[in-house]
């Protein structure tokens, strides 16, 4: 019996494989896209789109049409890749047989370990003409997942599940999906299915690079499931996507301050009372599905604490309950009682009081949802708007309105207020700044008359005090209302509200962090580390770049350490700086070089060094003559040298022997500080500019002059650039003759350093000139 048990187990076997192997051969791509097989991958491809915009379901209401594009769809796969097309015109399939035989040997170990047997193990529902139609009402589209499905995660959590064709894991958890998808939608949760094979755009925009894979959608954000596909770690999954304040623990201590906060929240408050420990998943759908109109506390009637509470508003303990509490929280507003909730019975409750009885407009998308535009004469809605204050001195007011509007209440008529310190525009707009409602309520009735914020109003003659005089006078103007539409004589535009619940900018972008954060801990630990390896390349590539720029500049700073100055101009330098305590340390710029670069300014090299000098570059030039070119230039370059590591400063020189007219023209513009004879002077070609030093910018076009200090000077020859020079050496003005070889040509540049210190602080005065003149 054993012997032909097994003989029978092994026919059946070998009867299916064959199945499979017959299966699998008289599947032909070439003959399903009408193509030969020495075809090329354009006629493949043209072959495709011809056949596929033919059959496709949306366009094509044949009842094989879906199986033909299945087919059509399959057969590009494989002809499509290389490796899959070569193995099929070798061995007549695309290569799959190797995973194939892997999952007959997991379907045995099954077998004997677990007593379990996949009864797909004999069906294939590999083709499309096997498949399981049960995920086909869930197929999801690109279009169709960005447009609809994406929009709608802002209501509620979305469970999809990205599957292929000859995937075996995908018909292992199949059963599995099916179970669960059914019960979360019943509860509210949407389910989709992609199809990677024909919907490759969409299941990479996913990020979802294997088969099966399952991920969550809530708020436009995507999240991978990691476990076991198991009944209860999905359930476990779609719980964890839900924001976890969606739904109040409540008790007798805290029930009072819950229900108290509808004026700060301006939202109706639901107690949902049930004898489970845990918040059902129910329940905390329906909070995030109504979460921007209701906030949502929970009462577990078994747990001791919520005796009064019970007792107070008269609950049955043993049947679920869900109470709304509107401005009065001592008597509920609505209330539902079932022994089965379910989701249609609590969406039809909760969608007929969103609302407070007389809602505060806090944001513009409240204002249209309360006072909607007019579609047609019947389709009249008119909101009565209080306008008021906050504190003690509008609170009779108020009550007076809410008592008035509970009272009143139609469906075509909404009862609304606002506070005009917090809508200013809105209140002044209506009001008109008229001093009669200054310090006081206002109401006026209003209508909207298009999206652009055109409304028809009239507005109670009087302040709203509360009175019965008031509730007469509005009573009749809205029974006049209901046969005179004209009533509403005046027209305005009105600006869209501010949001005033809108949380601060700190705030969101704390949140926006602390998602990003959260996306990249989840990316790091569950992500498929090939598909991190461009990020990781990027981020090591900026690390290398960034401490090899480090290094280089050590390195660098080193070797210009080694090459310091000569020891002569240090010493000059270091004297120059203990002579002169006033000199500002934090101005001097180390310098970059041993020497100083010093370049003659002629006609060749004028345009680069001065009239095209880079905005913040000066050129400081030195004007000598042949005599004194030696002498100066060597004075030059020690007063000046701690100023060379300065990149904004270049340093030049000046022939006054070949351009002594380019020199007077620009001094022209300096005749306050520096007053230059005129041409009939006897003496005008014996003037001596030697020893003068010019800073120009040639960018904004103006100049800084340094004269040489002149112990004898009369006249008042110090310009205002070297008042500052003047001011430190005024002893020993004595008479002395006016003659340079009466002094020491290096005693010309004494204390050019201090002038170049003023340079750089931006204290001299500066000399505009319209534009730079030709240097010949």
């Amino acid at each position: 019996m054993g012997r032909a048990g097994l003989a029978w187990a092994t026919a059946l076997l070998l009867a299916a494989l064959a199945a499979q192997a017959a299966a699998v051969g008289d599947f032909d791509p070439y003959r399903v896209l009408g193509v030969g097989r020495s075809c090329s991958q354009a006629d493949i491809k043209k072959a495709y789109k011809r056949l596929a915009r033919e059959w496709h379901p949306d366009k094509n209401k044949d009842p094989g049409a879906e199986d033909k594009f299945i087919q059509i769809s399959k057969a590009y796969e494989i002809l499509s890749n290389e490796e899959k097309r070569a193995n099929f015109d070798r061995y007549g399939d695309a290569g799959e047989s190797q995973g194939y035989s892997q999952h007959q040997h997991r379907q045995f170990h099954h077998f004997h370990e677990g007593f379990y047997f996949d009864e797909s193990f004999f069906h294939f529902p590999f083709n499309s003409e096997r498949r399981d139609t049960s995920d086909e009402k869930y197929l999801l589209h690109f279009s169709h997942y960005i447009n609809e499905i994406v929009p709608d995660s802002f209501k509620k959590p979305y469970l999809i599940k990205i599957t292929s064709d000859w995937c075996f894991s995908c018909i292992h958890i199949e059963p599995v999906w099916k179970e669960v998808a059914q019960e979360l939608e019943a509860l509210g949760v949407g389910i989709g299915v992609v199809h990677a094979g024909y919907e490759r755009r969409l299941a990479h925009h996913l990020g979802a690079h294997s088969t099966p894979s399952i991920l969550g959608l809530i708020n436009g954000k995507i999240t991978f499931f990691h476990n076991a596909v198991v009944r209860e770690n999905l359930w476990q999954f779609v719980e964890n996507l839900l924001p976890g304040n969606l739904v109040e623990k409540i008790t007798d201590k805290n029930y009072i301050r819950f229900l108290s906060n509808w004026k700060k929240e301006n939202k109706p408050h639901v107690l949902l009372f049930d004898h489970m420990p845990v918040v059902p998943l129910l329940y905390k759908l329906t909070a995030f599905a109504y979460r921007d109109y209701l906030s949502f506390g929970y009462v577990y009637v078994g747990l001791r604490g919520t005796e009064e509470l019970s007792s107070q508003y008269n609950i049955n303990v043993y049947t679920p309950t869900m109470m709304i509490f509107k401005e009065n929280i001592d008597k509920p507003a609505d209330v539902v009682q079932a022994r089965e909730m379910k989701k249609q019975l609590i969406d039809d409750f909760l969608s007929q009081n969103k609302f407070l009885m007389v809602a505060r407009l806090t944001n513009q998308k409240l204002f249209q949802e309360l006072c909607p535009v007019k579609k047609t004469h019947r389709q009249r809605k008119h909101c009565v708007v209080l306008l008021t204050g906050e504190g003690e001195k509008f609170a009779e007011a108020y009550e007076a309105f809410l008592t008035f509007a509970v009272a009143n209440t139609k469906d075509t008529l909404k009862f609304v207020h606002i506070y005009n310190d917090r809508q200013p525009d809105f209140a002044d707009t209506l009001l008109m700044d008229d001093e009669k409602y200054r310090g006081k309520s206002a109401v006026v009735i209003l209508e909207r008359r298009n999206t652009a914020g055109k409304v028809a109003y009239k507005t109670l003659e009087e302040a709203w005090q509360g009175s019965k005089e008031d509730n007469f006078i509005l009573l009749d103007l809205l029974d006049q209302l209901r046969t005179d539409p004209g009533l509403l004589s005046s027209e305005t535009v009105l600006a869209d509200l501010n949001d005033e619940l809108a949380p601060m900018f700190l705030i969101r972008w704390l949140y926006s962090t602390l998602d990003y954060i959260s996306d990249c801990w989840d990316s790091v630990f569950h992500s498929n580390w090939r598909e991190m390896m461009p990020l990781l390349s990027l981020l090591f590539s900026a690390l290398f770049i960034l401490f090899g720029t480090v290094i280089v500049q050590a390195f660098s700073d080193s070797s210009d350490t080694r090459d310091s100055p000569p020891s002569e101009k240090e010493e000059t330098a270091a004297k120059t700086e203990k002579n002169n305590t006033s000199f500002s340390k934090e101005s001097n710029r180390i310098p970059k070089k041993g020497f100083v670069e010093v370049t003659e300014l002629t006609g060749i090299n004028y345009t680069s060094n001065l009239v095209r000098l880079r905005p913040g570059h000066m050129n400081v030039v030195l004007i000598l003559s042949n005599s004194t070119k030696t002498a100066l230039l060597q004075k030059f370059a020690l007063e000046v040298y701690t100023f060379t590591g300065s990149s904004s400063l270049h340093f030049s020189f000046l022939s006054l022997d070949k351009h002594r007219e380019w020199l007077e023209y620009l001094l022209e513009f300096a005749q306050d500080a520096a007053p230059i004879p005129n041409q009939y002077d006897k003496h005008f070609l014996e003037r001596d500019y030697t020893g003068y030093v010019l800073a120009l910018n040639g960018h904004k076009k103006y100049f800084c002059l340094f004269k040489p200090h002149k112990s004898g000077d009369e006249g008042g020859t110090l310009g205002s650039c070297e008042d500052y020079e003047s001011s430190l050496h005024t002893e020993g003005r004595g008479k002395s003759s006016c003659s340079p070889r009466s002094r020491s040509v290096k005693s010309k540049l004494h204390k050019l350093s201090f002038w170049m210190e003023r340079l750089l602080e931006g204290s001299l005065q500066r000399f505009y000139i319209p534009s730079w003149p030709a240097l010949d």
